[in-house]
C-alpha cells in the first residue's frame, strides 16, 4: 500500500504536468493566431497577382502554365507536416492521405510519384509506408519563418521538376476547421492552368479601364507564376502550421482530461488512506484509554 507522503508527491506531480499542459494550449492557440494574421497580410497580394494573370491570360493559349511543350506524367507530392511531436495523428494522417491520393488517381494513379517533405515526422511516416523522399526541409519554429522556408521550396521545386522531369506539383497539408481539428487538403501547384481564372473574369473590374503592361509577355508571366507560387506555398505552409498547432490542443485536452481523471483518482485514495489513519490513531487513543482505566 502506498504511504501518504508517496501520494501526495503524485498529487504534486500530477498538478505540475497539469499546469504544463496548460501552458501549452495558451501557447498553441496564440500561435494559432500568429499564423492566421500571417494568410490574412496575403490577402491583397494574392488579388493583386491574380488580377495580374487574369489580364495577362485573357487570350492567351490554353496551354498550362509550368508544363513544357511534351508534358511529363511523373507527379511530385510535398507533404507538410512537423518537426515536433505532441500533436496527435497530424504526420500520420497527412502521409496516409497523400499515399490514398495516389493511389485513386485514376489517369496517374501508376504514373511515378516523387516525395518532398516539410518536417520529419512526415518523412518518417513516408518512409515507414516504404515511399523514399527525396528532400526533407525543416518546419519554421514561428510566422517569421515561413518566408524563407518558401524560398527554400521554390529554389528546390525548381532543381526537383527538372532532375525528376515533372509534369505535376501536389501539395498535401492539413487545414485547420476549427480551434481544435483540421482536416487532410491538396492542391495542384503546378501546372497552373489559364482555366483556373476564367471564373475571375465574372468580377467586376474595380476601375474603369483595364490595366497596360509593356514588358514582354513572357517576363511579365515568369514574374507573376513566381509570385503565385509564392503565395500559395505560404499559405499553405502557414495553415499547416496552424492546423499543427489545433492538433497540438486537441491532444493537450485530452492529456489534461486523462490528468485530471488521474488526480481525481490519486486525491480519493490520498483521503481514504488518510481517515483510515486518522480512523486508527483514534482506535489507539480509544484502546489506550479503556486499558489505563482497567488498570484504575
Amino acid at each position: 500500500m502506498q504511504t501518504l507522503e508517496t501520494l501526495k508527491r503524485k498529487i504534486n506531480s500530477a498538478e505540475d504536468l497539469s499546469s504544463v499542459v496548460r501552458t501549452m494550449k495558451t501557447l498553441a492557440a496564440v500561435s494559432i493566431r500568429q499564423y492566421e494574421l500571417a494568410v490574412e497580410s496575403l490577402a491583397d497580394y494574392f488579388t493583386t497577382i491574380e488580377d495580374g494573370l487574369r489580364i495577362l491570360l485573357w487570350n492567351s493559349p490554353t496551354r498550362p502554365v509550368g508544363a513544357g511543350a511534351k508534358p511529363h506524367r511523373a507527379v511530385g507530392a510535398i507533404v507538410f507536416g512537423s518537426d515536433q511531436g505532441m500533436c496527435g495523428q497530424f504526420n500520420e494522417q497527412i502521409a496516409n492521405f497523400a499515399i490514398e491520393h495516389k493511389l485513386s488517381e485514376p489517369v496517374t494513379g501508376d504514373a511515378p510519384w516523387s516525395f518532398l517533405a516539410v518536417g520529419a515526422r512526415a518523412a518518417g511516416r513516408l518512409a515507414d509506408n516504404g515511399y523514399e523522399v527525396d528532400f526533407e526541409i525543416p518546419v519554421p519554429g514561428s510566422s517569421s519563418g515561413i518566408t524563407p522556408l518558401v524560398q527554400d521550396l521554390l529554389a528546390t521545386i525548381e532543381e526537383w521538376r527538372t532532375r525528376k522531369r515533372l509534369g505535376r506539383i501536389l501539395l498535401f497539408y492539413n487545414r485547420r476547421i476549427s480551434a481544435s481539428s483540421y482536416r487532410p487538403h491538396f492542391y495542384e501547384l503546378l501546372p497552373i492552368k489559364p482555366q483556373q481564372f476564367q471564373g475571375l473574369q465574372r468580377r467586376q473590374w474595380p476601375s474603369r479601364t483595364l490595366p497596360m503592361f509593356t514588358i514582354e509577355s513572357e517576363v511579365l508571366l515568369s514574374r507573376l507564376v513566381r509570385h503565385y507560387l509564392f503565395v500559395c506555398l505560404f499559405q499553405a505552409s502557414a495553415e499547416s502550421l496552424a492546423g499543427e498547432n489545433a492538433s497540438r490542443i486537441a491532444s493537450m485536452q485530452a492529456a489534461e482530461r486523462n490528468i485530471q481523471d488521474r488526480l481525481a483518482e490519486l486525491r480519493s485514495g490520498y483521503n481514504q488512506q488518510r481517515q483510515t489513519a486518522i480512523t486508527e490513531e483514534l482506535l489507539d487513543v480509544v484502546t489506550g484509554f479503556e486499558a489505563l482505566t482497567d488498570e484504575q
